[in-house]
């Protein structure tokens, strides 16, 4: 069965995105009931072929796929600062760095440094800053990927019903 226009037009605008609701709203549906119109129209199976099919396509043309992200995180997570120096402790100029390197550079401040003045002013040197990216942040994406960091809270229930009966007597005690 052919997909609506409709449908394929909050297909489109999921993609800008990814919110259900707002795609709703700019394809058209009710404001009102586009937060349960949007989430319904994800569980259309149609719909879902064709989100599906698009967020592959993008991720080739893209090549943002879910290895290179993770393989990022992993540069900046296990990365050491002495590859940014030779071994006289001076910075490597920035086409020596190699990849894994020049992947977590933030940033990078380079000014050239000066002595004396008018025709007795000569060039000394560069003062280069460089900052990192955020390995607290990387470290913790990293973990979340393996399980072994969750946002979740897992409170168990280790009384047992005597022990719950007995919780219950004493608080009808003290009322």
């Amino acid at each position: 069965m052919p997909i609506t226009a409709k449908k394929q037009r909050f297909v489109d605008e999921y993609l800008v995105d990814l919110n259900a609701t707002k795609a709703a709203i700019r394809a058209g549906y009710s404001a009102k009931t586009a937060h349960s119109q949007g989430p319904r129209l994800l569980e259309d199976v149609d719909v879902a072929k064709l989100v599906s099919k698009a967020m592959e396509e993008r991720s080739k043309a893209t090549q943002i796929t879910a290895e290179r992200v993770l393989r990022e995180v992993g540069r900046v997570a296990f990365f050491d600062p002495r590859r940014l120096l030779n071994a006289d402790g001076s910075p490597k100029p920035i086409n020596e760095l190699d990849d894994d390197t020049a992947a977590v550079l933030a940033g990078m401040d380079i000014s050239e440094e000066y002595i004396g003045t008018g025709e007795d002013r000569r060039f000394v040197g560069y003062t280069k800053k460089v900052k990192l990216a955020d390995k607290v942040g990387a470290l913790t994406l990293a973990m979340r990927h393996l399980g072994m960091l969750t946002d979740k809270l897992e409170v168990k229930d280790v009384t047992t019903r005597a022990d719950r009966l007995r919780l219950a007597r004493e608080r009808k005690a003290k009322a």
